[in-house]
């Protein structure tokens, strides 16, 4: 039992990692009609400005993400304003293209202001805690914290607020949404805000366990993409779903079946789920009336 507690928990700190990056390819994805390829890319080097941050001013791990959050923030509305304001008549695969050329831009960006060498970053709690006799860090049990309470705070603002209505109306249909007055420019410029700071968010809780490198979030990225189609690109929860339901079901089979086809076996299910229905999980068929 305590294993299947143990991997619980990990499932549920891995989840909410993925459902943070998730989240804001989505939020993108619906409000600017494109798959966002540097989401990843653009977390890295978020996670490089906290990780600076801290190894040069000495502050605690909660300020030097604070001051991550707020650098990816400036980021994510720099990029909206210089670069995909300029994109809004194009194409979305010409707007997806416009973002692989970001991840080339930040990938050298990166070594230019940080340097070559990977950067330690610290973990928000010490210390462990025992719950139903598995062993659980304190870091852990934070992350989880962060990631439901986000995950729950953004879906009360998307449902509930002016702001959600905002979003759902320019992710329905963002001419309709201009026409009825509804300032689209400035929720697209939001949704890229608030996913540059989920994804950095993401970065950093991962930092800890590796190091804050160029390529710490690339798997992290191929994941979310997954998740994203796995739980369908009409809906804001079914990919988040997904998320923790791909960390679930690789951890399930890392120590039941095989670590080392843990990945492949998720991979092809997920191929065979979209094979029966290729919505996604949640997704339903788009049906156009003339």
């Amino acid at each position: 039992m305590n294993i299947f507690v143990q991997i619980l928990f990990n499932s549920l700190e891995t989840g909410g990692i993925l459902a943070l990056a998730t989240m804001g390819i989505i939020l993108i994805f619906r409000t600017s009609k494109a798959f966002n390829y540097a989401q990843g890319v653009i977390s890295m080097f978020c996670a490089f400005i906290a990780a600076w941050f801290m190894s040069e001013t000495g502050f605690n791990v909660f300020v030097s993400t604070l001051a991550g959050v707020v650098g990816a923030v400036s980021v994510g509305i720099l990029i909206d304003r210089v670069v995909i304001k300029r994109t809004i008549k194009l194409h979305s695969v010409s707007k997806q293209i416009v973002t692989l050329g970001l991840v080339i831009v930040f990938l050298g960006l990166a070594p230019m202001f940080f340097g070559n060498i990977p950067l330690t970053y610290g973990r928000f709690a010490q210390g462990t805690q025992t719950i139903m006799d598995a062993t659980i860090t304190n870091s852990a049990l934070v992350n989880i914290f962060i990631g439901v309470a986000l995950m729950a705070a953004l879906f009360f603002i998307i449902q509930k607020t002016k702001w959600g209505l905002a979003v759902r109306a320019t992710a329905s249909n963002d001419t309709v949404a201009r026409m009825m007055g509804i300032p689209t420019s400035i929720v697209t410029m939001g949704a890229w805000a608030v996913a540059a700071a989920l994804g950095s968010l993401a970065a950093m809780m991962v930092a800890p366990t590796t190091t804050v490198n160029f390529m710490m979030m690339d798997s992290i990225q191929i994941t979310a993409l997954l998740a994203c189609v796995l739980g369908g690109l009409g809906t804001f929860f079914g990919p988040v779903f997904a998320a923790y339901l791909i960390a679930l079901a690789r951890n399930l089979i890392s120590f039941y079946i095989s670590s080392v086809w843990a990945d492949a076996i998720v991979y092809l299910s997920i191929l065979g789920i979209l094979l029966i229905n290729p919505n996604g999980i949640f997704g339903k068929k788009l049906v156009k009336k003339v």
